[in-house]
């Protein structure tokens, strides 16, 4: 049982938590999708590493920033270079390695947690298998792991195991519900399935990656660039933006 720990707005009126008609939906998130490749390029995926390192990183990204989170990966790996070693650790050597990447000792235990049952239910540490499972029993079985969620469980099937996955962080979910892909109290662990629903899976990886671009240099959280933005005919925050000003 030892295996290496190295590796990586909806628009007004719409009820809340549904989307609006498929086919419109479909056509304006194909719209979206060009606009962004037309923005950002194309970026095509390599998945790969070791699953289970994806997991745990994901778990170590969790309420930090990516330098923080890849720093106490970083400091993991070199501790304890096996699964094994984190697993037979005590709690707070686990907790003092991981120190940078915050909540430390909730994520050294978040940690164990994982690993215990993956090591109970597999008698290895290989999430390999989860790549020839369907999907949804790729992700439910992810789900069942303890703290794994919608995100974490996407961002390993997608960036671990190519699976089209859609991982929906702070940035996708905010574009999208400004955008009115989605409604506008849907929380992010319901989005996933709404927005996977509207793409191909060829569609997933470069979708996401460039929401997240996208929200990070344009679309931001208290102040987006709506001037210089791209998607702008497509998006409802700024119609209604528009409409405000015209109003006022």
């Amino acid at each position: 049982m030892t295996a290496s720990a190295g590796g990586s707005t909806q628009a007004c009126g719409t009820a809340d938590g549904e989307a609006r008609a498929e086919g419109d939906h479909g056509t304006k998130i194909g719209r979206v999708f060009a606009l962004l490749e037309e923005t950002y390029d194309a970026p095509r995926g390599q998945p790969g590493g070791d699953p289970l390192d994806g997991l745990v990183g994901t778990i170590l990204s969790q309420h930090t920033s990516d330098v923080n989170s890849s720093r106490a990966h970083r400091s993991l790996r070199a501790a304890f270079p096996d699964w094994a070693l984190v697993l037979a650790a005590p709690d707070e050597d686990v907790a003092d390695a991981i120190r940078s990447g915050g909540l430390a000792n909730l994520k050294a235990r978040r940690i164990k947690e994982v690993l215990a049952r993956v090591a109970a239910e597999r008698d290895d540490f290989d999430l390999a298998f989860l790549a020839d499972l369907p999907l949804d029993e790729a992700r439910a079985w992810l789900q069942a792991l303890p703290g794994v969620g919608p995100k974490t469980a996407a961002c390993t099937l997608l960036f671990n195991l190519g699976r089209p996955a859609l991982p929906v962080d702070t940035h996708v979910h905010r574009v999208t519900k400004r955008l009115g892909l989605i409604g506008p109290r849907v929380g992010a662990a319901a989005a996933h399935a709404l927005l996977e629903a509207q793409l191909a899976p060829d569609q997933i990886y470069a979708f996401h990656v460039n929401m997240i671009a996208h929200g990070r240099r344009i679309c931001r959280a208290p102040l987006p660039k709506c001037g210089v933005c791209p998607l702008s005919e497509v998006c409802d925050y700024y119609h209604d933006m528009l409409g405000v000003m015209r109003d006022a």
